[in-house]
């Protein structure tokens, strides 16, 4: 492993150079395909721009496993429940799943500050919360599953609430989830499970780990009408965290 982390550090010095490149470059794309030509231009500039940092981390020598049902519920809302490992989940989840718009409930601090990706979750529709202030976020979340409802898309939440930092599984916070389903009765959710992306993190922000598989698995959707709420969480949480390997 020690050997692993030093062969690791020159790979990172290439990968921030071209993770920082991309992000500076595709903050004035976005902000020219938003106020030019509207949501949609927009929206193909964020998927472009992640598919270019899943390619930056091709160059730690990350690889990537996607599996998916044949039919994934489309021009519908969605409700996307996924564990969380890393900030790297992100780009996962954005690109594999981008024909139903991803949205994200973000932390706050995230909201400035970063080339492209603060910018998008300004603008793009996710809504940034402060996790101190339960009410509002709930208040915040419940807007958000109007905005979902009308616009046929999907929100992404993390109901863990943190990010794992060694790939095990943490206990659900269910209000968040909770405040989605009721206000989205019509919507469908679709669990997923990701796996080691933590492993790029392993120690920190730099280096990161070179030669990590990244694994994605798209569960069957669930219509939230089928079931009643209680049960629906507990399936969709023992759904995800089954498929975790390193529960």
């Amino acid at each position: 492993m020690r050997f692993l982390k030093i062969l690791s550090y020159p790979f990172s010095v290439v990968f921030y150079l071209l993770f920082g490149l991309t992000i500076v470059v595709f903050h004035p794309i976005q902000w020219i395909c938003l106020n030019w030509f509207g949501y949609q231009a927009h929206k193909k500039s964020v998927d472009i721009l992640n598919w270019f940092l899943l390619r930056c981390l091709n160059a730690l020598g990350t690889t990537f496993h996607v599996e998916k049902p044949k039919e994934i519920p489309e021009n519908t809302p969605l409700i996307i429940v996924s564990n969380h490992q890393s900030m790297w989940d992100i780009p996962l989840i954005i690109w594999n799943l981008k024909q139903t718009h991803p949205k994200f409930i973000s932390k706050k601090s995230l909201g400035k500050g970063i080339p492209s990706i603060s910018y998008n979750l300004r603008h793009g529709g996710s809504i940034l919360i402060e996790r101190k202030k339960a009410k509002q976020a709930l208040e915040k979340i419940k807007y958000f599953s109007i905005y979902l409802n009308q616009n046929n898309r999907a929100g992404v939440i993390f109901p863990e609430g943190t990010r794992s930092k060694t790939g095990k599984s943490r206990a659900f916070r269910k209000s968040g989830l909770e405040t989605l389903i009721k206000n989205m009765p019509d919507a469908y959710i679709l669990p997923i499970t990701i796996n080691n992306s933590w492993k790029l993190q392993r120690w920190g922000m730099f280096p990161m780990q070179i030669g990590v598989k990244l694994k994605l698995k798209v569960h069957p959707a669930l219509k939230i009408k089928d079931f009643e709420r209680e049960d629906l969480i507990n399936q969709v949480e023992k759904t995800v965290i089954f498929s975790i390997e390193n529960k």
